[in-house]
C-alpha cells in the first residue's frame, strides 16, 4: 500500500514539476508586465479613457473603450469606482459597458499567462474578449439608450494604493501582491492539471470536449462558471485540456465565462446593476461565449 501511494506520489511529482516548469516563465512575466503597468500605466489607462469623454466619436467611442479595458490591469472592484466617477462626469453607459466587459474578461497579466497556450489560442482570447466588449457596448446602447443601465450609488473614485515615495519599492509591494493574490491559485492549477493527467484518459476527454463539439462547447460554458477562480489558476488545466483534445471553441466559451462569472466579479456586478439587469448580464456572457465557441469550431 506505501508502495503504491509513493509511486502515484511520483507520478503525480513528474506531471505537476513539467507543467511547472512549462508554465512558470509565463507566469513570472505576466506578473511582472502586470506590476509594471499598475505601477507606470494605470493612471495614463484611466485618464486616456475619461478623455473619450470630450471626443465626438458617438457610437464609435466602444472601440478605444474595448481596447483600454483590455490594457487596464485593475480587478472589477478597482474597475467599477473609476466607472462610478466617470459616470458621475457624464460618461457614456455604452461606452462603460464595454469597458467594463472587456476589463472583465482580459488584462496585461492574463494575456502574458495566455501566451502558454499557444499563437491559436491566445488570439482566439483577445479576439473573443474584445468583441465581447462590442457587443455589450452596443446591446446597452439599443436597449438602454433612454435609461440608465448602471447604479453607482455607494461608489466614489478609489484612491491610489501606489503611493510610496520610492519608485522601487512601489513596484515591489505591487509585485509581492500580485503573487500572493495568484500564485496559490498557479499552484492549484498546476496540481489539479496533474491530477487530469494521471486519472483522467485522455480519449475520454478528447470524446467529450474535442469530437463532440457542439456539446463540449456547452460543457465548457457550463463548466466555467463553478471552475474559473483566478485566470492564471485555469492556465495549466487549459493548456493539459488542449493537449488532450479539447477544441479551441471550447476553450474559448470557457475563456469567456469563466471570467465574467468568476465569483468576486458576479459580486461587484450585482451591485451595480440590480438584480433585472445582472440576469441579462449572465444570459449576455454565457450565450456569447457559447456561440463564440460555436463559430471558432466551425471555421
Amino acid at each position: 500500500m506505501i508502495e503504491m501511494l509513493r509511486r502515484e506520489f511520483v507520478y503525480l511529482w513528474y506531471y505537476f514539476s513539467i507543467q511547472l516548469e512549462q508554465i512558470f516563465p509565463y507566469w513570472l512575466l505576466g506578473m511582472l508586465v502586470g506590476t509594471v503597468v499598475s505601477v507606470f500605466g494605470k493612471e495614463r489607462i484611466n485618464r486616456l479613457f475619461y478623455n473619450l469623454r470630450n471626443k465626438d466619436l458617438g457610437l464609435f467611442g466602444i472601440v478605444p473603450a474595448c481596447i483600454l479595458g483590455i490594457a487596464s490591469p485593475l480587478c472589477m472592484y478597482g474597475t467599477i469606482p473609476i466607472a462610478a466617477s466617470l459616470s458621475e462626469k457624464g460618461m457614456r453607459d455604452d461606452w462603460l459597458a464595454a469597458f467594463m466587459m472587456s476589463s472583465i474578461l482580459l488584462n496585461p497579466q492574463l494575456i502574458i499567462y495566455s501566451a502558454a497556450l499557444g499563437t491559436t489560442a491566445l488570439t482566439v482570447r483577445i479576439v473573443s474578449c474584445f468583441f465581447c466588449g462590442i457587443a455589450a457596448g452596443l446591446l446597452v446602447h439599443f436597449f438602454y439608450r433612454e435609461k440608465a443601465f448602471f447604479n453607482f450609488s455607494g461608489f466614489g473614485e478609489p484612491k491610489s494604493r501606489d503611493t510610496h515615495p520610492n519608485i522601487l519599492m512601489r513596484l515591489m509591494k505591487n509585485f509581492g501582491c500580485n503573487v500572493k493574490a495568484t500564485g496559490p491559485y498557479f499552484l492549484l492549477g498546476i496540481a489539479l492539471s496533474a491530477l487530469f493527467q494521471r486519472y483522467v484518459p485522455s480519449e475520454a476527454f478528447a470524446s467529450l470536449f474535442g469530437d463532440n463539439k457542439g456539446f463540449g462547447v456547452l460543457m465548457a460554458a457550463t463548466i466555467g462558471v463553478p471552475l474559473y477562480a483566478c485566470g492564471g489558476g485555469t492556465i495549466p488545466l487549459l493548456q493539459q485540456w488542449l493537449y488532450d483534445g479539447m477544441s479551441m471553441g471550447s476553450a474559448a466559451a470557457f475563456m469567456i465565462t469563466g471570467p465574467a462569472t468568476k465569483i468576486t466579479n458576479l459580486g461587484a456586478m450585482k451591485i451595480v446593476l440590480g438584480m433585472k439587469r445582472f440576469l441579462l448580464y449572465l444570459a449576455f456572457t454565457i450565450l456569447f461565449g457559447i456561440g463564440t465557441g460555436l463559430i471558432i469550431d466551425l471555421i
